[in-house]
């Protein structure tokens, strides 16, 4: 059902099942897959493609140009995937030329009400943003990691696999899989134990994580060093150990600690 009030583009393309509520705007170029539901005076900017069974709520801001001095203009885009879930207030942003040209987010996301995500940012699976989480551009967060509300993270920072991050965190650096992190600046405080188990890992795997959360960041040897030994330790069979090991030598701005 699209509401008479809603204001839509001739141009824009809204599949069956689209649901759309009053005084809405959906501007040329916008793409909705089937089954999505949008709400109340929702605005969805030229550019935007959202995929199937999402649900937006009242007052979203989707698809605005990117906050960026840099921006001047040019048709870039965001990427929505299937079954997200963002909330009242949201506002979510194009991509820039400079940074690859459009923002992604995957699949069955639920972002609460007043999160920001910034320009060129590039959000996994089933990640969760609580209310007022804040991301500034070119960031990276992988599939089910979890960021408190009101907390703050740094252009160009990447968030792993499973980590969690308190609310009122503000982040500068990486925050490494599996990992818990909190504090004005964050600093690492073990192993994201209750969302692993939640998330059926296995208790050797928990040991193996542990193991190397204690080498890497609690033995007092250098990082380059605790590497090397956790890579020859038996636990760097585990593919959960070598994505920690990847995930912090690939890091640009330096890994929370």
């Amino acid at each position: 059902m699209i509401h008479p009030t809603a204001i839509i583009d001739s141009k824009a393309d809204i599949e069956g099942g689209v649901e759309i509520g009053p005084y809405c705007v959906i501007e040329k170029g916008v793409s909705i897959s089937e089954g999505t539901k949008i709400g109340p005076h929702v605005v969805i900017r030229e550019g935007t493609q959202i995929g199937k069974q999402c649900q937006i709520s009242q007052f979203a801001s989707i698809g605005e140009a990117p906050q960026s001095v840099a921006y001047k203009g040019e048709k870039t885009s965001l990427l929505i995937g299937d079954r997200n879930i963002i909330r009242e207030f949201i506002t979510l942003h194009r991509g820039t030329i400079k940074g690859g040209g459009k923002t992604v987010i995957g699949n069955e996301n639920f972002i609460m009400a007043y999160s920001h995500v910034a320009h060129d940012c590039q959000i996994g699976n089933q990640v969760i943003m609580a209310n007022g989480a804040t991301l500034a551009g070119h960031i990276l967060i992988e599939d089910h990691a979890i960021i408190g509300g009101l907390s703050a993270i740094h252009q160009f920072c990447q968030i792993g696999a499973h980590a969690i991050i308190s609310g009122l965190t503000g982040v500068s650096q990486d925050v490494p899989p599996y990992m818990m992190a909190a504090g004005s600046r964050a600093k690492l405080y073990g192993l994201n134990t209750v969302g692993l188990k939640r998330a059926n890992f296995s208790e050797e795997t928990l040991r193996a994580l542990k193991k190397a959360y204690r080498i890497i960041f609690r033995s007092g040897l250098t990082l380059e060093k605790a590497l090397k030994q956790v890579g020859e330790d038996e636990i760097a069979q585990m593919i959960e150990v070598q994505h920690l090991i990847e995930f912090i030598q690939r890091s640009k701005r330096g890994i929370s600690r």
